[in-house]
């Protein structure tokens, strides 16, 4: 996970799946990381979804680094799609979470909604 080696954790995950060990929040997580040291934020999503449909608690630490990933691939509004989703799945956000959604919307020029994010924190 702390070399991106995003690939390698996917891998991983797809063997403890054929050989029927359980995934759990903490080993998704570290996935999801990777993929966002790796610049794959598409691959973070995805991962997120799978997880959803295995029945893996998503998190604050889950989330926040997909939050992380869209925010390294210039994707604001998925990052802030995200924030929407963990606020319906009564997830906390925290401020790792709150600074990566304003990076992203600051990257992507949406300044008024970095605005929002940061009045939102702060309440």
């Amino acid at each position: 996970e702390k070399g991106g080696q995003w690939d390698h954790a996917l891998r991983l995950l797809v063997e403890m799946t054929s050989s029927h060990t359980e995934l759990n929040t903490i080993t998704c997580s570290a996935a999801v990381s990777a993929c966002e040291k790796g610049g794959q934020w598409d691959q973070a999503l995805r991962l997120l979804v799978e997880m959803a449909s295995a029945h893996v608690e998503l998190n604050t630490i889950t989330y926040s680094a997909a939050v992380s990933a869209c925010e390294k691939g210039g994707q604001w509004d998925q990052a802030l799609g995200l924030l929407v989703e963990m606020a319906s799945a009564h997830v906390e956000l925290n401020t790792i979470t709150y600074s990566a959604a304003v990076s992203a919307c600051e990257k992507g020029g949406q300044w008024d909604q970095a605005l929002r994010l940061l009045v939102e924190m702060a309440s």
